[in-house]
């Protein structure tokens, strides 16, 4: 992984992008987006004791006892929103403990490029060089980096309709609606909000008018994803 010029700051939150070398695909099916979920799970916690692969091939009794083990231990990221597009993958997180964000970017990439080149027989990075991340500033821009994030589906036409993006399995807005979110906390975006419905809006609003935008200021990319 490249050297960053800026360091990432504890304490602080970033977007986050990463896409497939050449910009191809870097799903194939359901199957391959689950395995990245569980990948990002997995790697959160700040010593995790074997490698993913390792992990899925001990025995169910022994993988249970680890889990809970690993529970205790402090995560080196949290994760505030998520969304996972055909060739590329946006995060919202904030460091929590010093070189977590480029700790945990260079795990699930090796872990998850490792998976897809075995399945699939291929060799060579999947991902294009180093990760992009753009320092978040205010609280205001907090919120709408996420809705960018959340209504990505739907701004590129993953998703035909408002309805479906609600039910997207590969994002954490599901999550922000359910009683026990999973993988992501959403705290630091709803604690800004009344109740889930005004965060709901928020996203609504706005869903039309993001869609028109050939690049969305904000996100501060170099190139159009």
């Amino acid at each position: 992984m490249a050297y960053r010029l800026t360091p990432l700051v504890t304490g602080e939150y970033y977007h986050i992008c990463n896409r497939g070398v050449e910009k191809r695909a870097i799903f194939s099916d359901e199957r391959s987006k689950q395995r990245l979920v569980d990948t990002l799970a997995y790697y959160l916690p700040e010593k995790p004791q074997f490698r993913l692969s390792q992990f899925l091939n001990l025995a169910l009794p022994i993988r249970r006892h680890m889990t809970e083990t690993m529970k205790g231990q402090p995560h080196i990221i949290s994760i505030v929103s998520y969304v996972f597009m055909p060739n590329h993958v946006h995060l919202l997180v904030k460091q929590t403990t010093d070189g977590g964000v480029t700790a945990f970017m260079r795990r699930i990439t090796d872990s998850y490029t490792k998976y897809f080149n075995t399945r699939y027989g291929r060799v060579g990075p999947l991902f294009q060089g180093p990760f992009k991340a753009v320092r978040i500033q205010s609280d205001e821009q907090l919120i709408h980096v996420s809705r960018y994030i959340h209504l990505n589906p739907f701004t590129s036409g993953v998703v035909k309709s408002i309805e479906e993006l609600f039910g997207y399995p590969w994002s954490s807005l599901p999550e922000y609606f359910a009683r026990t979110p999973s993988l992501a906390d959403p705290t630091p975006i709803l604690t800004s909000f009344g109740s889930k419905e005004s965060y709901r809006s928020f996203l609504v609003d706005q869903a039309d008018y993001q869609k028109t935008l050939e690049t969305v200021k904000h996100v501060l990319f170099d190139d159009k994803l």
